[in-house]
């Protein structure tokens, strides 16, 4: 369990930004996955909304999920990791007013950062097909609010556009250029779809910019050495640990069905002890209960 003293993941956010280094955002879609993902080290979880929606709710990255949905979900995670989360923020959740209380709420869930876009509601997944796209005005009225509503200054903003779909990568090149002049911190130019039209995106935009390597996306993917060396800051592994599951209980659950037993499967599984010390039930079993410090 973290640890009870302050501590201000917006901030460390922030200095990971201004730090040398890419940074490596593995995605979590629960609690346990967030924990196991630091427990491996990493500086930063990502909570998006493919993985919340899927995990939470059965359904896909449609737009299903509301606000209050996702911070609960950021702020069950916030409740066992330290490391700073960055969370799909969708297109603000309504509108302008939305977008503010939207800030406010992943503020006090306990997010470190937050991903804007400029998608028409109800968005969809940036990988699927039908996207629409807001007049690039109308995504900076919604940054302007969200940058007036956060009450921390390091509380990261990242700028997504999806307009490479609908209107081309130049298009989508300068609405990025937009977005880091209105305040970004971060801007996310979603789903280029060559090598080619990465490069141009780094060499074009010149802020901080967020890379989605989505397996099996539309995106080429890149190590994060090679993202670096574009001129990437960011490195997002979104839904891979989703991924990772769904293939794992598919695996275990034929097995089982088959032949009555997951032992074929074994290697598809984590041992008890793991879990049971990635979750810290000795240190948990090792508190004295209420009820017998009291004396009852």
């Amino acid at each position: 369990m973290p640890s009870t003293e302050r501590h201000r993941p917006a901030a460390e956010l922030r200095r990971l930004l201004e730090a040398p280094g890419i940074i490596r955002s593995l995605g979590a879609h629960d609690v346990l996955t967030a924990m196991l993902i630091e427990q491996e080290g990493f500086e930063t979880v990502f909570l998006g909304g493919f993985g919340v929606s899927a995990s939470l709710l059965g359904l896909p990255d449609l737009n299903f999920i509301t606000l209050p949905e996702m911070a609960d979900q950021i702020r069950r995670v916030a409740a066992r990791v330290r490391i700073p989360i960055i969370a799909d923020g969708d297109t603000g959740h309504g509108g302008i007013p939305q977008v503010r209380r939207t800030i406010q709420e992943f503020e006090a869930a306990g997010a470190a950062g937050i991903i804007l876009e400029d998608q028409v509601a109800p968005k969809r997944c940036g990988h699927f097909e039908g996207k629409q796209v807001v007049p690039a005005e109308e995504m900076l009225l919604r940054l302007q609010a969200a940058l007036a509503a956060r009450s921390d200054p390091d509380f990261v903003l990242i700028a997504r556009t999806d307009a490479r779909d609908t209107h081309g990568v130049e298009e989508a090149i300068r609405r990025a250029r937009l977005y880091a002049q209105a305040g970004a911190d971060v801007v996310f130019v979603e789903a280029p779809r060559s090598l080619e039209e990465m490069r141009s995106v780094c060499r074009e935009v010149g802020h901080p910019l967020l890379a989605n390597m989505l397996w099996g996306g539309r995106t080429p993917i890149l190590s994060a050495d090679e993202l670096e060396a574009l001129g990437f800051k960011i490195a997002v592994a979104p839904i891979e640990s989703l991924l990772a599951s769904a293939r794992a209980v598919r695996r275990v659950a034929r097995c089982f069905r088959d032949q009555g037993s997951v032992a074929e499967a074994a290697d598809s599984l984590a041992s008890f002890q793991e879990i049971k010390q990635a979750l810290g039930v000795d240190r948990w079993l090792a508190q004295p209960d209420s009820a017998a410090a009291d004396g009852a």
